[in-house]
């Protein structure tokens, strides 16, 4: 079974980045030039690129109604220097629901491992990359990074809400975003399985509840919300904070609790919020 801690011990061993090593197992893997993966990669950079901008215009609606206009709302209070958890934060919060409206409208986005949690990656590395200025080269890699993880998740336990709900969507997308954060930002092979393993225990046992069966309610807030944790877990692997539990335990743990979780909290809107009286009258109408 894939692991990786064999990738972190790999870049120490060579002195590489997590990137590195997973595009050249990916070169070995699936026969193909490194240029070619590179291309593949910058393609779905584009259509994030994309989605976070139509998300910002605030011009498209959801046809429930309930999604669409949020992320410009959050973007204007950023631009107006009004944001209470500063300009990178607001940033990556804009961005996720973004990405998650155009979803709902749609609209073309990259599954990132999925559409119910497409928000978390590009909001997260793109804010960063306005922040600090990176190369894009620099950018694509750490969506490898990202890549490599996800596959580690998708392979030890899985990235469905359906089969292990939300922890197991945006958990995974959080794990992968702060990962490539880290990587992103300087910090060490080992700082990055840190910052993954920190998100995604900070999301364990979160529920699949769509409101009316739809990718709306809660789905699109919990990108944000996920997206931040993604930060909130980079920044304390970089300062050196360590993860008591390894991230392939972590994973482990995400898998089992996702097979413990009942089936009316797995994707199937018979729980959870769903089933307020509030999400029972949305699905009445929408209906």
């Amino acid at each position: 079974m894939r692991a990786y801690e064999d990738w972190v011990i790999e870049a120490e061993t060579k002195g590489l980045k997590i990137s590195e090593v997973v595009l050249q197992n990916q070169v070995e893997e699936l026969e193909q030039a490194e240029q070619v993966l590179f291309n593949r990669m910058s393609k779905n950079l584009k259509v994030m690129r994309e989605s976070v901008a139509i998300g910002l215009s605030g011009e498209r609606r959801s046809l429930s109604g309930l999604v669409g206009g949020d992320a410009a709302k959050v973007e204007a209070r950023r631009k107006k220097g009004e944001s209470l958890v500063g300009e990178l934060m607001s940033g990556v919060i804009a961005r996720a629901l973004a990405v998650l409206e155009v979803n709902a409208c749609m609209g073309k986005i990259v599954a990132a491992p999925t559409a119910g949690s497409c928000g978390v990656l590009p909001a997260v590395l793109l804010t960063i990359e306005e922040a600090r200025n990176v190369s894009e080269h620099e950018l694509l890699l750490a969506f490898f990074t990202a890549a490599g993880l996800g596959m580690v998740i998708a392979e030890r336990a899985n990235v469905s809400g359906a089969e292990g709900g939300c922890q197991a969507e945006i958990g995974s997308a959080a794990a992968m975003a702060a990962a490539a954060a880290v990587e992103l930002a300087g910090g060490s092979p080992r700082q990055t399985a840190d910052a993954a393993a920190i998100a995604m225990k900070s999301m364990l046992g979160l529920v699949c509840d769509p409101v009316a069966g739809l990718v709306e309610v809660p789905c699109v807030k919990r990108n944000a919300t996920g997206a931040s944790i993604a930060l909130v877990a980079a920044e304390m692997a970089l300062a050196g904070v360590r993860s008591v539990i390894p991230i392939d335990e972590v994973i482990d743990a995400m898998g089992e609790i996702g097979k413990q979780m009942p089936c009316a909290l797995k994707e199937t809107a018979q729980g959870g919020l769903a089933m307020t009286p509030t999400g029972r009258r949305i699905q009445a109408d929408f209906i």
